[in-house]
């Protein structure tokens, strides 16, 4: 209910009317029935501007720590993330990071509509990075269509480390839904993961028009905050969720 009251009463219409937001392809997007929507992730507002446009619900895969902030911030911070349909995404890799994978695996198994950013994190530069597998695995092991989308401009609307807004239109579009139906009996092959994943990627690519780089963003983020490199920057199979630096990120 707070999800419909915000979207469609409240916080939408000031969006709308603010952004003004265009679209393309929206008819893409099944009227019913559970798929995934495969995001590029350029804002911590791409999960408030997509899920805005689509008439049905979705559901976001988001990075844990936004769950467990301590304080007053912190408390509010995990409220609105459960009040607005978000899931806690853990991203270290390995069972925990499994564990995660299932709770999306639920919402598709509900018939719902499942949100992910399968670069893991926000792209440090507005390029398009190397995508993580737990997108295919999802997909494959589901049985369910992949819709690609690609945020357009939102990285000028609210840049990284910019908590205010930038008032200036954004867009999306929203490709064909993607079928790996073939693949179904090779959902665990790593192989084919990879190789569905970067089919994904190359939608994204090509509807976004972003230069592509063959590399995570999480181990360019860490090289440009001259830290060395940690496991879980490019551990797999985690897929991206949604807000921040990269809820919907895995």
């Amino acid at each position: 209910m707070f999800y419909w009251v915000m979207k469609r009463i409240f916080l939408g219409p000031v969006l709308k009317l603010l952004f003004r937001p265009w679209v393309k392809g929206l008819d893409n997007i099944p009227d019913r029935g559970p798929a995934i929507i495969a995001s590029n992730h350029l804002s911590f507002s791409d999960s408030i501007f997509m899920p805005l446009m689509v008439r049905r619900p979705v559901v976001f895969l988001a990075k844990s720590e936004y769950f467990t902030g301590t304080g007053i911030k912190g408390r509010l911070t995990a409220l609105f993330f459960r009040l607005t349909n978000q899931l806690p995404m853990d991203r270290s890799g390995g069972a925990a990071s499994a564990a995660s994978l299932s709770a999306g695996m639920e919402v598709l198994e509900n018939g719902g509509l499942l949100g992910i950013y399968p670069e893991g994190t926000r792209s440090p530069d507005a390029r398009l990075y190397r995508g993580k597998v737990g997108v295919a695995r999802l997909a494959l092991q589901a049985g369910v269509p992949v819709i690609p989308v690609a945020m357009i401009g939102t990285d000028k609307v609210q840049p990284i480390g910019k908590r205010l807004p930038n008032i200036r239109r954004i867009g999306m579009i929203f490709g064909e839904p993607l079928d790996f139906s073939a693949y179904r009996d090779q959902a665990e092959d790593r192989g084919t993961q990879r190789t569905v994943t970067d089919r994904i990627m190359l939608e994204l690519q090509r509807l976004s028009g972003q230069e592509y780089v063959d590399e995570y963003a999480a181990v360019v983020k860490l090289r440009l905050a001259g830290k060395p490199a940690e496991p879980a920057a490019s551990a797999e199979p985690l897929a991206s969720p949604p807000p921040g630096d990269g809820a919907a990120e895995a």
